[in-house]
């Protein structure tokens, strides 16, 4: 049984490969779609693109550096994970654990200054909230970026659900993991990485169930403990991933490198695994539209299904 299930899995994967993704690469177009475009060719068949120079016409792809933005919004009282090894929402060194950031609320001018300090005792700061910051705690900068991308507003029919600001140490890295949102992910100064794999890998992806801990500074010196968080039981979350300390003999069949510079827009379709690294201070804003809950969702639940049934069937013999 074991072996038939991993058999249709393997068709999966190549199947998928043949058929749609791009041989391994990831597609660039100059310039923004138009919706009709952008549906067709990349929304339908669910395939990640970057739209060069896409977002070079924000006035904050001219103005956000960072004394501009020191001098906009530096009294202003942020959110920012920390963490002492740029791993925040990912598994921990061990292997034991999911960790969560301590999040700390400090002025945006002492967080500027904190990425400045270049001592390797100093812990990993990045601002990394996924609820809609930009629109919450900094809304100031709406104006400089828009709060919608017009042209996936039409296509998708709706405004998105979410819009984020991020900005960071190079050493913060977002573990491999997906999102059920469409992702149109603007750099604005920088560049990030996204290591890529599609949907149809999740048999390939290593999920345990892990305790959820949290990250909490020593008062008295620079260190951290690790402390178990008693509201939250478990997370299902890919451990190792792409890049973790423990590594794995299983990994994707395919991995799709897509590097956006300062003025690039990636669309990063729903439910791909993607892991972000970044330029030491990268600036972005990014904007989630709610998928569509149609076939697409109904067939990777299915895989979802059949792949938690192998496990079992493997632990089983």
């Amino acid at each position: 049984m074991c072996d038939t299930i991993a058999e249709g899995f393997k068709v999966l994967q190549d199947t998928a490969n043949d058929l749609y993704l791009q041989e391994g690469r990831v597609a660039e177009v100059e310039g923004a779609p138009d919706p009709l475009e952008f549906l067709r060719e990349w929304v339908s068949p669910n395939v990640p693109v970057i739209f060069k120079k896409a977002c070079k016409s924000f006035a904050a792809f001219k103005q956000w550096s960072p004394q501009f933005l020191r001098e906009k919004i530096g009294d202003k009282f942020v959110t920012v994970a920390v963490t002492p090894n740029g791993w925040a929402d990912a598994v921990s060194d061990d292997g034991e654990f999911f960790m969560l950031p301590e999040e700390r609320q400090m002025k945006f001018s002492d967080f500027l200054d904190r990425l400045n300090d270049k001592s390797e005792l100093n812990p990993v700061f990045y601002m990394q909230q996924q609820n809609s910051n930009l629109t919450g705690e900094m809304k100031s900068l709406i104006g400089d970026v828009p709060e919608d991308i017009n042209w996936a507003s039409t296509a998708f029919g709706a405004k998105p659900d979410a819009a984020n600001f991020w900005m960071g140490d190079q050493r913060a890295i977002t573990s491999t993991h997906k999102d059920p949102y469409e992702n149109i992910y603007c750099v604005i100064h920088g560049v990030k990485q996204f290591l890529l794999s599609p949907p149809t890998d999740l048999p390939s992806m290593p999920y345990k169930m892990l305790p959820v801990a949290r990250y909490e500074k020593v008062k008295t010196r620079q260190d951290f403990t690790i402390v178990q968080c008693e509201e939250k039981n478990t997370v299902r979350w890919i451990c190792p991933g792409f890049g973790e300390a423990k590594k794995s003999k299983t990994r994707p069949s395919t991995q799709l490198i897509a590097r956006v510079e300062a003025g690039d827009m990636l669309y990063l379709p729903s439910l791909w695994f993607h892991q972000v690294s970044q330029s030491h201070g990268c600036v972005a804003v990014n904007y989630w539209y709610d998928m569509k809950f149609d076939i697409k969702y109904a067939y990777f639940s299915m895989l979802e299904h059949l792949c938690l049934a192998n496990e079992l069937l493997n632990c089983e013999n």
